[in-house]
């Protein structure tokens, strides 16, 4: 079966027996039947953690159909008068596996995100119905498959392979997006075999290109190459579904055996080296995730750019640079269909001394399949620091060492961030494409920043500070201050602090505020490091304004287009 391709029911209440749950049922039973029984059990959960997401967007996001809303209370009302009621959530709140959430429709109880989505009939929602319908069954998927017993190896774990570890624990995907496990294009099968989640180890195709049918940035290596053709690596799905209609490129399969990391379609060799992030035409989350040509026409020049700006600072943040980059031509043109980067990895850059570790921030966050306390707990815990095993907000000491952390995490970070956006670069600094180096005790040290065409250059700003930015093209160049501000703070304040804040403070809301005040005195300290310009002086009222611009992604679903959307919440910095 093919996993998108599920009727979407309607007016199903509490969401028991929908047929794309049925039909994961069968396929799992035919293709790993001793997963069954633990994707039945891990259902609610799924069903629960996705209801959540989309609870939050009714409560804050601008939804068409939706008149009018009181988050305190837990109140939703809808343009023809009905009412939905739940429970009341601050933006930055986390799923809480054990809690059971029920959204009521004028009553009416609701279980299932894609029943209520389909009971509110949202203008335009049929699509985003049938992802979330998706995103709960693959995140049940995903817990089955991740809680599975596996043999450890009796060998200690390099770096890069700690590194993959720790990505492929996050289960479920992202914290605040209700289509954070949607794969539509990914059978069951599919999903065993690629999903990072489960753990596999993923035999990497190999494309055999003519070199002059390619378009080629920075260095591409001699192991990539032969003679006068080039082999592109390819994720194998993207091999099976979407090459045969290029034209079926000659194929090594299964060449590079790698580990696939948390963006699913990027992969670290099991023999070391850069990173492939290979092309995906699927739509995860929010986006498509190809590789357009810009990204490939621009990512030598931003790497070199970025290792420049970034290198007078005092080395608390390092860039993983793009190596190489290729797009393949087709029909006349670059396809972001046939193309893939090779990027430094990050444990590389990272240059880990006696003790210390490298990992996704959107990991310390993040919650086992198998149940438990977020990652941070586990790691403050194992360092020693008594009493945050647990809740850390269930006590007055655990919350110090809570806010101790937090605030040591952002004097640390902010002061790099903010110096890069004075200068004119604002980085998308979200959970996955920043990376924290911890110590043994598992105090924070620096960070790695990943994925450079997400963010943004200012050649205006820039060139104020003497540096000479290359030809760029696309999206990611962006003079307007309050663009650059939006998306350094969008990501850094409504993605990965507010993860932390959720995860560190498990709702205990005087310990919660505690730590955004800890992010506020951090952030206040570094603009007293920036030179005292009219442009740092916009940028520090931007960070402490009434209002944070964050993005709407549920909106972003629900519209089906292209681009970013952003909406206004609370500033927990105000």
């Amino acid at each position: 079966m093919g996993a998108g391709t599920g009727h979407v029911p309607t007016g199903r209440p509490d969401g028991a027996g929908r047929p794309l749950e049925a039909a994961f049922a069968a396929e799992l039973a035919a293709v790993r039947p001793e997963l069954g029984d633990a994707f039945t059990e891990a259902l609610p959960r799924a069903r629960s953690a996705v209801l959540g997401r989309l609870w939050r967007a009714l409560l804050y996001e601008p939804l068409p159909g939706v008149a009018g809303r009181d988050p305190a209370a837990g109140v939703v009302r809808l343009d023809d008068g009905r009412r939905l009621s739940g429970p009341p959530r601050l933006p930055h709140d986390l799923d809480r596996p054990e809690e059971a959430l029920t959204i009521r429709s004028d009553g009416r109880p609701h279980t299932h995100p894609a029943g209520l989505l389909a009971a509110v009939a949202l203008p335009g929602a049929a699509a985003l119905t049938a992802e979330v319908d998706h995103s709960v069954a693959s995140l049940a998927l995903s817990l089955a498959g991740a809680a599975a017993p596996r043999r450890a190896s009796m060998e200690p774990p390099g770096a890069d392979e700690e590194l993959a570890h720790v990505e492929q624990g996050v289960v479920d995907g992202h914290p605040y997006h209700p289509c954070c496990r949607s794969r539509p294009g990914f059978s069951v099968a599919e999903q065993l075999a690629y999903g990072p989640e489960h753990r596999p180890v993923v035999g990497v195709d190999l494309a055999v290109v003519p070199a002059d049918r390619c378009r080629v940035v920075g260095e591409w290596p001699a192991r990539l190459r032969d003679g006068d053709r080039l082999l592109l690596p390819v994720h194998p799905w993207q091999a099976a579904h979407v090459l045969p209609g290029l034209g079926e490129p000659p194929l090594r399969t299964g060449a590079i055996p790698a580990r696939p990391l948390m963006s699913v379609r990027s992969f670290a060799p099991l023999a070391g080296g850069p990173h492939l992030k290979t092309a995906l035409s699927m739509r995860l989350t929010s986006q498509v995730r190809d590789i357009s040509a810009g990204s490939v026409a621009d990512s030598a020049a931003l790497s070199a750019l970025l290792t420049r700006v970034v290198g007078p600072l005092d080395g608390s943040l390092r860039i993983t640079r793009n190596l190489g980059a290729v797009s393949a031509i087709v029909d006349g043109a670059p396809s972001p269909d046939l193309a893939v980067l090779l990027r430094e990895s990050p444990a590389e850059v990272a240059r880990l001394g006696t003790g210390e570790r490298v990992l996704p921030v959107a990991a310390l966050a993040a919650r086992p399949a198998a149940g438990g306390p977020p990652l941070i707990h586990t790691l403050l815990g194992s360092a020693g620091v008594s009493g945050v095993s647990g809740v850390s907000g269930a006590c007055g000491a655990c919350g110090d060492v809570a806010v101790d952390w937090l605030g040591a995490f952002a004097r640390l970070l902010l002061p790099p961030l903010l110096r890069l956006l004075d200068r004119g670069v604002a980085l998308a600094a979200h959970g996955q494409n920043l990376l924290v180096v911890l110590d043994a005790a598992a105090r924070p040290r620096r960070f790695v920043y990943r994925d450079l065409a997400d963010g943004r250059v200012s050649p205006a700003r820039l060139g104020r500070l003497g540096f000479t930015p290359p030809p760029l093209g696309g999206r990611g160049v962006e003079d307007d201050p309050a663009v650059l501000r939006t998306k350094l703070y969008g990501d850094l304040l409504g993605s990965t602090l507010a993860a932390l804040v959720a995860a560190l403070g498990a709702g205990e809301r005087g310990v919660e505020a505690r730590l955004w005040a800890a992010v506020a005195g951090a952030a206040r300290e570094a603009f007293t490091e920036l030179p005292a310009t009219a442009r740092s002086h916009a940028d520090r009222a931007a960070l402490f304004g009434a209002e944070v611009r964050v993005k709407a992604l549920t909106t972003m679903r629900l519209e089906g287009v292209a681009g970013e959307r952003w909406m206004s919440l609370p500033n927990p910095l105000a």
